[in-house]
């Protein structure tokens, strides 16, 4: 475990990391927002073969699966009980809410108009992070921020032809509580190797993913196919676990107002793998916005 700098003076979120850890830092941030790219994508391919709510809950019971098998073979203790309260904040998050909300959102929503959360992902979660931690990024920070959200958002919506549907109360939704269990996990990623906050927010959620996983799977039909099983592997083994893995050990290193801009990336990546995956077209806007979101990252980096 990584231990921490001028702990006695300042917030744990707010101490920089040694230099040599940020560029790995920031690649592992980068590795998981490439997972996280592949979410929507992997959820729309999941619908093919389960119900939302079944995919939602055996999603959750197979990434718990792999993450208590990790745990077990390395023989690691059980948290300390006062970081219960912020696993249980990241269970209810990014194992629970987000996957939930996002699910039902994409039984009428495109992928194109979901990444609406994930463009507005960034700069919520910031919010949450300075409020939480007590962090205070500069001026130059937040503008380079809500310029990337704007764009991204411009973008996505105009992708979606400009229109919003009932989906949206459930897409915002899943944006609020992802940005508390990713304030909350970045912020324990500090005390604790990212990938066992993940695991054991996976492992408290077992007592609810199990029984629902068999209500619903008694209630929703299952049509097994090569895209369904594929999504849902994907979803509970590389976004949920593997993901979430790097992702906190990113935001641990280089701090979570700093990687959460790295997500600006996230709804351009989600338009190409649905292109590639789905069929689904772009615009000559895409080119346009990657050039605006790398920008808008390059400035939050330097800030």
């Amino acid at each position: 475990m990584r231990t921490q700098s001028s702990a006695t003076t300042a917030s744990p979120i707010a101490v920089a990391a040694p230099r040599e850890l940020r560029g790995l830092g920031t690649a592992q941030a980068a590795l998981g927002v490439v997972a996280f790219s592949l979410t929507f994508p992997s959820t729309a391919w999941g619908l093919e073969s389960f119900g939302p709510w079944s995919l939602v809950a055996v999603r959750g019971v197979l990434a718990a699966l792999v993450a208590g098998g990790c745990l077990l073979a390395l023989r690691v203790r059980l948290p300390a009980r006062r970081h219960l309260a912020g696993l249980a904040v990241v269970a209810a998050g990014v194992v629970l809410g987000f996957p939930m909300l996002t699910t039902l959102a994409l039984q009428t929503s495109t992928t194109a108009h979901a990444a609406v959360v994930v463009g507005l992902l960034p700069l919520t979660t910031a919010v949450f992070s300075a409020v939480r931690t007590g962090t205070r990024p500069s001026r130059r920070f937040w503008l380079a921020a809500v310029a990337g959200a704007v764009a991204v958002l411009a973008f996505t919506v105009g992708q979606s032809g400009g229109a919003l549907t009932a989906a949206d109360g459930c897409l915002f939704g899943a944006l609020l509580v992802c940005a508390a269990g990713y304030t909350e996990g970045g912020r324990l990623a500090r005390v604790m190797p990212g990938w066992q906050v993940i695991g054991w927010a996976l492992v408290l959620c077992l007592p609810l993913t199990v029984p629902a996983a068999a209500l619903a799977l008694s209630y929703e039909p299952v049509h097994l196919s090569v895209h369904g099983v594929a999504g849902l592997v994907w979803v509970a083994v590389g976004s949920t676990f593997f993901g979430l893995l790097v992702w906190y050990r990113g935001m641990a290193a280089i701090g979570i107002p700093r990687a959460s801009q790295l997500q600006l990336a996230q709804p351009l990546l989600t338009l190409v793998w649905s292109a590639l995956l789905l069929g689904e077209h772009f615009t000559v806007a895409a080119p346009l916005t990657a050039v605006a979101v790398l920008v808008c990252i390059a400035v939050t980096q330097r800030s």
